[in-house]
């Protein structure tokens, strides 16, 4: 019997027999953190042995030696008579590569690195970021004065970071940290830059109208600018164009009793800013009747579950100059609570709990309008009873136990039981009255 601890390992792989294909999951735990592979056990984790094992304990160190300059460490066991190998691979800070391919075990799969992925791992492994390498076709000239100016001027609220009056621009990018001499980092471009696009395609964040399906586009906008002017130009497109009342983004502490809270609206525009993968494609804003979603190329950093996003957690920024600068001018916090914050805010504003999720290469944060839709309210375990009642209130205003009754066919000691579950979640809420005249409303 396969324990459910080694089952559940994600540094952990089976094979029945030897391939040389192989030597890329070898590649892949040597570039992630680790991991065994066990020749001679089913899919299952179940021995069921394999051949010449004893010619496999010999010839597999030296091949693996020798194609990826891997050092391993090769065992032989037995179990009820049965021989298989044991190869445990450990973690590489140098880049492990098979035939000029990189690999990467992400859970209990093997994905070859590729583009913009590729490119961030083998920065990372070099002990750089993507947003502390010289843009060597840039200068101080390629920086936007009032951009700078805005975030001086932000900064000096924050009170976290002590800037000069007057201070130059190049005096100002090497406090810092965003240069390198004469040269400058990418990160000062995507935060000051005059035309970032003009270094990096992929910048603009488009935000597009949504009707009943992914396919009906209602009609869309491309927002183009550094990171300063986005923050705010977002907003206002938002405003604008998009939600149907107005959000106060000035004041950041009031809500507006509409759609969406600023507060989490904040966080996810500025989350996606600063932590994207800029190798990766747009940032893209869906707004539809339902629901408001930011998606950002990237997955969440290594060590981090999407589960964790929901608990104060590490803040492990892919953009470190990027984020911290953002920090100093008060836009973000450097404690990893940004999304406990949208987590709160819906909360406080009574919206569902927002969906949080890796999705296709990035992340994707989703707020939901309605609280009372058929989507949200399956998420809260109501039968298809209660889920009735509540549109049917939607629709009416209220409903009465003998209309509970007569809709769902059932008898009164059940709609009895439903609409006092429906009370204690905070769904509906009774009248008060006692007798035939009392009734339920939305709370």
């Amino acid at each position: 019997m396969v324990s459910l601890y080694m089952a559940e390992q994600q540094n952990i792989e089976w094979k029945g027999t030897w391939r040389d294909e192989y030597l890329k999951w070898i590649s892949g735990f040597a570039n992630a953190r680790g991991g065994k592979i066990y020749i001679g056990k089913d899919d299952g984790g179940e021995v069921i042995g394999v051949d010449k094992a004893n010619k496999l304990l010999e010839d597999l160190p030296n091949k693996i030696r020798d194609q990826l300059g891997v050092f391993v460490e090769v065992n032989l066991h037995e179990d009820k008579g049965l021989q298989y190998i044991e190869i445990v691979v450990p973690k590489y800070e140098v880049p492990i590569s098979y035939r000029g391919s990189y690999y990467y075990r992400s859970g209990s799969t093997k994905q070859e690195l590729k583009g913009a992925a590729l490119n961030e791992f083998l920065l990372k492994r070099s002990g750089k970021t993507w947003d502390a390498v010289v843009e060597k076709k840039s200068g101080y000239d390629d920086i936007d004065e009032d951009s700078v100016k805005q975030f001086i001027k932000d900064a000096s609220k924050a009170n976290r970071i002590n800037v000069e009056d007057g201070i130059s621009i190049p005096d100002l990018l090497t406090k810092l940290r965003l240069s390198e001499g004469d040269k400058i980092y990418r990160a000062a471009l995507i935060l000051f830059g005059k035309d970032p696009g003009r270094f990096y395609t992929n910048l603009p964040v488009k935000i597009g109208n949504f009707g009943d399906s992914s396919a009906d586009l209602k009609f869309h906008e491309v927002l183009e600018g550094n990171l300063i002017q986005l923050k705010d130009r977002i907003p206002e497109m938002l405003n604008a164009k998009f939600l149907k009342h107005p959000i106060d983004f000035q004041g950041l502490q009031r809500y507006e009793r509409d759609e969406y809270p600023v507060d989490a609206v904040r966080e996810m525009i500025l989350n996606a800013l600063v932590h994207r993968n800029y190798m990766g494609a747009q940032t893209q804003l869906r707004i539809d009747d339902h629901s408001l979603s930011i998606w950002n190329d990237g997955n969440l950093p290594d060590g981090i579950k999407e589960a964790d996003l929901k608990h104060p957690h590490a803040s492990k920024p892919r953009n470190p100059l990027i984020a911290d600068a953002c920090f100093k001018a008060g836009y973000i916090d450097a404690w990893g609570r940004g999304t406990i914050r949208i987590l709160e805010a819906c909360k406080e504003f009574e919206l569902p709990e927002p969906e949080m999720t890796e999705f296709q290469g990035g992340f994707k944060v989703t707020l939901f309008k309605d609280r009372y839709s058929e989507e949200q309210l399956k998420k809260l375990g109501l039968n298809d009873r209660q889920i009735k009642a509540v549109q049917f209130v939607k629709e009416n205003g209220q409903i009465s136990n003998k209309e509970y009754q007569q809709l769902n066919d059932t008898t009164k000691k059940t709609a009895t039981r439903d609409l006092k579950t429906l009370v204690e979640n905070k769904i509906l809420a009774s009248s008060g009255i006692s007798g035939a005249g009392s009734y339920y409303t939305l709370r």
